[in-house]
């Protein structure tokens, strides 16, 4: 995978400067409406008879297996290269938040140098070890986090990893306030500081092959940061191998305008290419519906329910959610009805989008 250019990194120099707050269908026609025959178990069973009692017959070796070609973009993919015991030590070369003043908590951007060691594909994930010990006197254990950038990095050089991380802070039961001890490490990195990283990890949320694949990615939060790999590839960057000619809709929920993570670098890409992206952004905290029922994710992908079932009938339709797990049923609320008015059952029909890679879950 030769890249020939790469755009530049988003983010403004005053942010970058700033030490503090600055994770193949083909295009057939046929849909997924397909039956299979099976024979009647008794005549199977007749036949299995027939050659086990016939002298002459002869027994054939089984066939060879087919192996199962993946439809994503897995050739070539690593797992695994760094694992805890001897994790990849980079060093962190920006740290920057992007959420506004008035957003409920905090949200950075950091991107950590690689040297090329790390070598990620978008959708992958990679692991972070916090400095220091646990309770017990142990090294804290991984966090895993999706990677926000596209294999060449926010620099280009395929030498950077990046990470859209939220701070964890909360009360509990106690009225204790507990922060979350890797996201903590991770929102309080300065430049230059060392990061223990290991992976990278994951085939699950790997890009499709098919350059002509409609792509639908649905996000709450910081669950954008692998869909921001995905369309930075589809439209930052110019590869020899690979050219997005189909349709990229992404659907991000956030509570306030103040969360709208990358929303200029989302609107860059609208801009540039407005036949082949979409965007719908669904804020709850500050959006109603035409009932006046806050506007979550579902609720704004229920504007556009027929639309989407249409294209989900589609062989090079693929489906990338990832955020909090309570999406998802969401989502499944809308389909159950619109599957059934053509006498589809929608959990029956979902399974079988996933047999096929085209629904593709990472929820917390």
């Amino acid at each position: 995978m030769t890249a020939v250019t790469a755009a530049p990194v988003s983010l403004s120099a005053r942010q970058a400067a700033s030490p503090s707050p600055p994770p193949c269908g083909g295009g057939s026609s046929s849909s997924h409406f397909q039956f299979l025959a099976y024979p009647r178990r008794n005549a199977a069973r007749a036949l299995r008879l027939q050659v086990s009692t016939t002298e002459t017959a002869e027994t054939e070796a089984a066939p060879a297996k087919k192996e199962k070609v993946s439809k994503k973009q897995e050739e070539g993919v690593v797992t695994n290269k760094y694992k805890p015991k001897e994790p990849y030590v980079g060093r962190c070369l920006l740290n920057t938040r992007i959420t506004g003043d008035n957003a409920p908590g905090e949200t950075w951007h950091m991107v950590f140098s690689t040297e090329g060691e790390i070598p990620y594909r978008e959708g992958q994930s990679i692991g972070v070890i916090a400095d220091g010990v646990d309770k017990n006197g142990k090294p804290h254990k991984l966090r895993l986090y999706s990677i926000a950038s596209s294999a060449l990095g926010d620099f280009g050089d395929s030498k950077t990893v990046s990470l859209c991380v939220k701070r964890l802070v909360y009360t509990n039961d106690q009225g204790e306030i507990v922060k979350g001890v890797c996201s903590n490490f991770l929102c309080d990195l300065k430049p230059g500081a060392e990061v223990k990283i290991t992976g990278p990890v994951g085939k699950e949320m790997l890009m499709p092959k098919d350059p002509n694949a409609t792509i639908i990615m649905l996000a709450t939060g910081t669950g954008i940061a692998p869909f921001r790999s995905f369309l930075w590839k589809m439209f930052f960057e110019k590869h020899e191998d690979y050219q997005f000619n189909g349709l990229a809709w992404l659907f991000l929920g956030v509570p306030t305008s103040d969360t709208l993570l990358y929303k200029e670098e989302l609107e860059k890409m609208k801009e540039k290419a407005p036949e082949n992206f979409r965007l719908d952004f669904a804020v709850s905290r500050e959006q109603t519906n035409a009932a006046g029922e806050k506007m979550y994710i579902q609720t704004r992908m229920a504007e556009y329910k027929e639309e989407l079932w249409e294209l989900l009938k589609k062989d090079n339709t693929y489906v990338y959610m990832c955020g909090l797990k309570g999406m998802e049923k969401g989502i499944d609320d809308i389909m159950v009805d619109l599957a059934a008015k053509d006498g589809v059952d929608w959990f029956e029909y979902k399974k079988q989008l996933k047999k096929g890679e085209q629904w593709n879950v990472e929820v917390y």
